[in-house]
């Protein structure tokens, strides 16, 4: 190699590639020798600081080898539903007909006409939710016609424990519905003119009761008009295209 090869400045002549020391050894094979030990030390650094690096990614989670570490051994936590949140989902079922047959805050009318329609269903729906904050489940009660299931009384019952109810709310006029919107008692009773059927009234009102200090109070109430040109059979959509 040109960079390896040895000169001798003393000007005695020789072979530029082959001079020897004093002990008959060519320079170039000490130095040679030199050479591979710097080469040698140099590769054990290199391995050296190659196995700091690995440590350091193990050792740190860098962007290297990743530190799995071994698989968990803990339990998974699996959430169960309360015994209290299963009792407020489903509330136990009443026996609403007997609540109104036997509750003397319903009109004596409205329990007469309470009779079954087809076999022995009654025209009684049945609401449960929260309302009054009683031990469980509060009772929405609405009573109907048979025949166009017109509604003629709503009735709330809070839950006085052991099974047993009263009436803290009741409103009976034709075409009324309760029911319970976010802890509200909401009831809508439909509004009639003098040539209105039953199938289209004139409007209706809407009134949102909250109950506080033992009782119920009106909190809020829309009325809402209908358009009588719709739906009625009045007014009908004409087949032609409009001219322009």
């Amino acid at each position: 190699m040109r960079g390896l090869t040895a000169s001798d400045d003393s000007g005695h002549g020789g072979d530029r590639g082959g001079g020897r020391d004093g002990g008959g050894r060519t320079a170039t094979g000490r130095r040679s020798r030199s050479l591979t030990g710097w080469a040698a030390s140099a590769t054990t650094l290199v391995g050296l600081a190659a196995l700091g690096l690995f440590s350091v990614s193990c050792s740190t989670g860098g962007t290297g080898t990743r530190d799995e570490g071994p698989a968990g051994t803990q339990p998974i936590m699996q959430a169960t539903p309360s015994a209290d949140a299963s009792s407020r989902a489903r509330p136990p079922r009443v026996d609403a007909v007997a609540l109104l047959k036997g509750d003397p805050k319903v009109s004596e009318r409205v329990r007469t006409d309470l009779k079954p329609c087809t076999g022995s269903e009654y025209p009684v729906d049945t609401s449960y939710g929260t309302l009054t904050g009683g031990p469980s489940a509060d009772v929405v009660v609405n009573v109907m016609t048979c025949g166009d299931s017109v509604g003629v009384g709503t009735y709330v019952y809070r839950s006085r424990g052991s099974g047993s109810y009263e009436n803290v709310f009741a409103i009976e006029q034709p075409a009324v519905y309760g029911t319970i919107d976010r802890g509200d008692l909401v009831v809508t009773t439909q509004v009639y003119g003098q040539k209105d059927s039953v199938a289209y009234p004139s409007g209706e009102e809407v009134i949102t009761y909250r109950w506080a200090t033992n009782r119920f109070t009106e909190h809020d109430r829309v009325h809402n008009d209908f358009n009588r040109a719709v739906g009625n059979g009045d007014a009908g959509l004409s087949a032609e295209p409009a001219e322009n």
